[in-house]
Formats: structure tokens, C-alpha cells, sequence
């Protein structure tokens, strides 16, 4: 039903129809900006929608074979459901079109910061795109290449009968049947290079004819040629940026940006006791969190980012202010802090985590994002992402020292190799609770916990049923090697705005 007045939907259908030449297409290469106002809630609404769906893409891409049925079938169900362009539509489609635009080159921004950045933004926008040239039409894909200045033509059905026999003995992996099915493109060698090097084409007249399956390599070897380019030429323009104090901490709030729940109000709240914490490290940390818990029993002591991220984590796995408290007393002065040290440097620290002191904010546990991109561990910390901070070799004794399987411990490490962090988080999740598939991707350690402690008490369906052995219970009986020989991510992040003024009071160590 629409309510709007008569001289709105003219306006609207005006306005709507004077822009729509700016998507001719579903699929773009970005190679224009966008020029019109937009305001700070529809600038953070869009980049928060595509970086959730850049997420998607990314565990998509490593939980599945890309291209599969499964892959294409999720991937198109979050392009539904976050109203991005999941096929080429009609022209009706002009608001996923904008959106699909304006939420682009907000990303690009935010994510030109560092070579680390960068690299994840090319990854995920190269894999979004595969997907979507693939799904066009063919009357579809040819109007896109037109639309990018790939003049490559479709042969006809008659060369490709008079060609067959050359195209079958030059297409490795085709039979006369898939020559016979597929499409096959004109194209000039310049672009094709690497597959004629490759022996992949039949070459004629200075052409060679591409196979469909092909042709999207030629595409996205071009995007991110000219993407590549373009995320330079942003990370040099960006001090002017920068300057503009309403965009500088959107920006910066989304390369490292978390978009779940912030676990800051705990239904179990209280419920959990001291005495419980030791056997929960063991069955449903997160291994940063385990890692934490493990330095601190070893040496009654952890510096002001340990303390920090193990503190909140606690907050939000449901321990009250006075059960904090008791705990971090009861174990510092087991080492060289005594009570009145504690009373006086550390306690007043624990107060303003929970709200009681100072500005009285309600801070909330630092997500995985923030875990990876900031604040990397030095020499006697042991803070920050083990698959992200923790060199290759330590990384697979501490799995080893947990009674991971090596051909677990392998996936583990080819996961961390590529950059997928939090992937092989999850990986260690499904390892130690023998389960093959979590469903959920992982973003956050509070969620792991959470997760674990369904799945454990039954609150999840398995796909596959927890072991008798109690895989997810092994003991914690071999000392850990605690060297944080870390990479420092390139990115100069600073903290959150929410944790101004808390670090400050976690100083003292």
C-alpha cells in the first residue's frame, strides 16, 4: 500500500530516473566515486551492511568450495537479506545497485589503511565479484563487458562447429560434449597471455578463443589490476580525509569493526563461580582467552593488555564486580603483589571496567577485529590473537600441547598462512569439540564461550556427536611456551573510543 502523497512519487520517481543512468549495469568495476550527499547514518548503515557481507564472503570462501551449489546458495541468501544486487535485475533494482556502489567506496576507504587491510578488501571484493559475473546471463555478461571496456566477443554457434575439433584439442579438461555446451569468447592475446603461455586456448588470426570457464579469470585479473591501483591512489589522498572529524573515526571504527552483540549485559550474570573458571578455561576459551587464563595461574600477574582483555572477557562471561575482584586478588598476591598494592593499584582499575568508577561506562569485551588489529603483544605479554601474533612454530606446539590432531594442527596453519584468523579460530572450535561444521562464523571470544557452552550443555544441534572420549575436555598438563615473538600489524591503530581513559589505569604493572 503506498502512502506517500502524489507529488512525493513524482519527486521520488525523478530523482530515481535522473540517477539510474549511473547503473546501467548490476556489476561494476567502481571506477567512479560517488558524487552525491548521503547522510552519517546511511554512510554507516551501508559500510557495516557490506562489511558483513565481505565476512560472509570470506568464510564462504574457505568453508566451501567456492562456486559450489552450497557456496552460491548462502551467498545469495545474504545478498537478499543485506538487499545488495544478488542477480542482474531489471532496472528496478536501482536501490541495491546504490547501495552496492556508495558502500564500496566507503569500505575503500576505510580498508586502503594498511598493506593487510588492503590485501583482505582486494581478496573478498575479487571473490563477490567471481560470483556475480558468473551468475549472468549470457546476453547479461556480454552488456557487462561492454560496460567495462572488455571487448570480447561471443562466437557463434557455427565457428564453434567449425572450430571443434581445434577448440576440444586445446581446451585441457573438455570433451567434445562440454566444447559443444560452453560458450566461447573472441579475445585478443593481449589479454590473454597467461592462458595462452599456459597452453589453456586454441590461438588464431592474433585471437584466442576463451572458453566461459576461462573468460572470468581475464575479468578479475583486470578488476584487480584496476582496483589495486585504485586502493593506492586512496591511501594517498587520505590525510585529506582524515581531516574531516566527522569520517576520521567512522573510518577507523571500521577496519576494525565488530558487528554482533557487545555481550555487555550477561543473562548469566552471577552464575558462574570461581571455582568453575579453571575447568571452563579448558572446555570453552578461545585459545587468546586460554592462552590469558594459563599466564596468568603461571605467574600471578598479567600486564595492563592482558589485563584488559581477560578482565572484560570475564565481565562477559557473566562474573560479577565483587567475584572479579576476589579473583584477580586472590591470584596477584600469590605472586609479588601484596593487598595493599592490589587495593591500591589494580582494584580502582577493575571498578571503572565495570561501570563504578570515572565516566561510569559500561565497557564491553573487546571483539576479534579489535583483538587482531590493535595493540599487538610485545616481549612478556600475552595479549592479542595467537593465530595472528604468535609465531608458526610456537602457534603448533601450543595446539600440540592440547592434544590437537596434526592433520587438525595442518588445516590450523594453512588457515593462518592465508590470513583467515578468525577461520582458524573456528577450526579450533570444531577441533575441540568434535563437531565437523559449527554453523555460526566466529567473530567475537565471548561468542566462542557462549557457543561452547550450548553446545556442550546440549543447547545446539550437533552435526556430528560429541565423542565419549570429551575431546572438548582435554587436560591442561604440559607447560606452554609463552614467547610472543609477534608481527605488529601496519596499521596505526589507537584504542576504541570507548576505552578512552580506562588504559590509563592499567598501567602500573
Amino acid at each position: 500500500m503506498e502512502f506517500s502523497s502524489a507529488r512525493a512519487r513524482l519527486k521520488q520517481g525523478r530523482l530515481a530516473g535522473d540517477r539510474r543512468e549511473l547503473y546501467p549495469h548490476s556489476l561494476q568495476f567502481y571506477l567512479e566515486p560517488p558524487t552525491e550527499n548521503i547522510s552519517l547514518v546511511e554512510f554507516e548503515s551501508f559500510a557495516v551492511d557490506r562489511l558483513r557481507l565481505l565476512k560472509v564472503v570470506e568464510n564462504l570462501g574457505v568453508s566451501y568450495v567456492k562456486g559450489s551449489d552450497t557456496y552460491k546458495t548462502k551467498l545469495e541468501s545474504e545478498l537478499r537479506k543485506l538487499k545488495f544486487p544478488y542477480k542482474a535485475l531489471a532496472e528496478d533494482d536501482y536501490e541495491a545497485r546504490r547501495k552496492d556502489h556508495i558502500s564500496h567506496f566507503i569500505l575503500r576507504l576505510a580498508y586502503c589503511q594498511s598493506e593487510d587491510l588492503r590485501r583482505w578488501f582486494l581478496q573478498q571484493e575479487m571473490d563477490l565479484l567471481r560470483y556475480r559475473f558468473n551468475e549472468l546471463t549470457g546476453p547479461l555478461r556480454q552488456k557487462f563487458l561492454e560496460h567495462v571496456n572488455l571487448s570480447f566477443e561471443a562466437i557463434s554457434e557455427d565457428l564453434k562447429n567449425e572450430l571443434a575439433n581445434e577448440l576440444y584439442t586445446s581446451t585441457p579438461g573438455f570433451n567434445m560434449t562440454k566444447v559443444k555446451e560452453q560458450m566461447y569468447y573472441k579475445v585478443g592475446l593481449a589479454d590473454a597471455v597467461d592462458l595462452f603461455r599456459a597452453r589453456r586456448v586454441f590461438i588464431k588470426d592474433g585471437f584466442a578463443y576463451v572458453p566461459l570457464k576461462e573468460i572470468d579469470a581475464i575479468v578479475l585479473n583486470n578488476y584487480r589490476t584496476k582496483l589495486s591501483k585504485a586502493l593506492a591512489l586512496t591511501a594517498r589522498s587520505l590525510p585529506s580525509v582524515q581531516s574531516d572529524e566527522r569520517l576520521q573515526p567512522l573510518l577507523n571504527h571500521l577496519s576494525h569493526s565488530y558487528v554482533g552483540p557487545d555481550y555487555s549485559v550477561q543473562k548469566n550474570t552471577g552464575k558462574i563461580s570461581l571455582d568453575q573458571i579453571d575447568a571452563l578455561s579448558v572446555k570453552s576459551y578461545p585459545l587468546c582467552m586460554r592462552q590469558l587464563h594459563k599466564a596468568l595461574r603461571d605467574n600471578h600477574h598479567l600486564r595492563h593488555g592482558g589485563r584488559m582483555q581477560y578482565g572484560l572477557f570475564l565481565k562477559g562471561i557473566g562474573l560479577t564486580l565483587e567475584q572479579a575482584l576476589e579473583f584477580w586478588k586472590k591470584e596477584f598476591i600469590r605472586g609479588k603483589v601484596d593487598a595493599d598494592k592490589f587495593d591500591k593499584g589494580y582494584a580502582y582499575s577493575i571498578r571503572h571496567n565495570y561501570g563504578k568508577e570515572g565516566k561510569r561506562t559500561d565497557y564491553t569485551p573487546y571483539s576479534c577485529m579489535k583483538i587482531i588489529m590493535s595493540n599487538p603483544p610485545s616481549q612478556g605479554d600475552y595479549h592479542g590473537c595467537p593465530f595472528r601474533h604468535c609465531d608458526p612454530d610456537l602457534l603448533k606446539q601450543k595446539l600440540q600441547s592440547y592434544k590437537i590432531l596434526p592433520s587438525g594442527i595442518t588445516q590450523i596453519l594453512e588457515l593462518v598462512k592465508g590470513m583467515h584468523y578468525q577461520l582458524a579460530c573456528q577450526k579450533y572450535f570444531e577441533l575441540t569439540h568434535d563437531v565437523d561444521d559449527i554453523g555460526f562464523s566466529l567473530n567475537h571470544p565471548n561468542q566462542y564461550f557462549a557457543e561452547s557452552q550450548k553446545l556442550l550443555s546440549g543447547g545446539r544441534e550437533l552435526k556430528k556427536e560429541l565423542s565419549s572420549s570429551g575431546n572438548s575436555q582435554q587436560k591442561n598438563n604440559s607447560q606452554e611456551s609463552m614467547n610472543s615473538n609477534s608481527t605488529p600489524t601496519s596499521s596505526n591503530t589507537t584504542a576504541d573510543a570507548e576505552l578512552e581513559g580506562l588504559e590509563a589505569y592499567f598501567t602500573e604493572d
